[in-house]
């Protein structure tokens, strides 16, 4: 199978390129390769035009960018990452890659990571004409909340002037496209203050007091069901990440619920008192 070529020399932009840069240049290639400019060579145009769309879906977001800087084509192939690399937005949960893949078996992603519509940019430049003919489902999007992507939700929607009443299901991921019958729905989801998310897995950071990590003892953490009492134990090293199994959110494809990580930050006194000093100064002494 041949290599791959470099996402930044699909669009010939330099590895420091900012994100206007990237889109700008998207645009130019994108307009370059449309095949109806070249109808002698039509094949291989529409060859290139996705590639340039693959490129700047990679390049125009944070997250895959940093992926693809670190591993290259390897960040987005099933197996490719080194063992270990890019665990999480906490980087110690374990788990390989910053996406969750769904793969078939001709090894394209699908929902949960989105390589984006090759023909998005026909909308803007061409009027949503495609080169390959055919007419295309209507697109929308829609912005839901956190839970309601954990817990499924029902929405009455406006399509083309008439009120609909649309189901999406628990679990499902941001940027996750839903094919209807007659339009296809993007689904993006707010930001959470307390939650993170991977795929199924959730992620929360709990403060806790100095006298809690050194003595150990109970704490209440929030999960996307309800609060759970968790056991610190003594000597409780900040950045300690605790898994709580079968505590994150429902898989979109598949049984059961991935986890919860719990990453432990031990918040140390800033004042203290004469005999709380007097304290710390034995424990200082012992460490000498």
């Amino acid at each position: 199978m041949a290599a791959k070529s470099d996402y930044y020399d699909i669009l010939g932009v330099s590895k420091d390129a900012t994100a206007q840069e990237i889109k700008t240049a998207y645009r130019k290639q994108a307009l370059e390769w449309h095949p109806d400019r070249h109808k002698d060579d039509k094949e291989n145009a529409e060859k290139r035009f996705k590639g340039v769309n693959e490129a700047y879906q990679i390049l125009s977001d944070p997250q895959k960018r940093k992926a693809y800087d670190q591993f290259g084509h390897d960040a987005f192939s099933p197996g490719g990452m080194p063992r270990g690399a890019g665990q999480g937005p906490f980087s110690q949960a374990g788990r390989q890659g910053p996406f969750t893949y769904t793969y078939t078996s001709s090894g394209g992603p699908q929902a949960g990571f989105d390589f984006g519509d090759p023909f998005e940019i026909f909308s803007q430049f061409f009027g949503g004409a495609s080169p390959f003919g055919g007419q295309r489902k209507p697109r929308y999007s829609i912005t839901i909340d956190f839970m309601e992507a954990i817990e499924g939700v029902e929405k009455e929607v406006d399509i083309e002037g008439k009120k609909r009443k649309i189901k999406i299901p628990a679990g499902i991921y941001e940027g996750s496209r839903i094919n209807f019958n007659d339009f296809i729905l993007s689904v993006n989801i707010r930001p959470h203050r307390v939650f993170e998310r991977d795929g199924a897995d959730v992620f929360v950071k709990l403060t806790i007091p100095y006298s809690l990590a050194v003595l150990g003892g109970e704490i209440e953490v929030p999960t996307v069901d309800r609060d759970v009492k968790i056991r610190i134990k003594k000597g409780t090293q900040s950045g300690t990440m605790i898994r709580l199994r079968g505590k994150g959110a429902p898989r979109l494809r598949g049984r059961g619920k991935g986890d919860e990580y719990v990453r432990i930050l031990v918040v140390v006194p800033q004042k203290l008192t004469k005999e709380q000093r007097k304290i710390v100064e034995k424990m200082k002494k012992k460490d000498l």
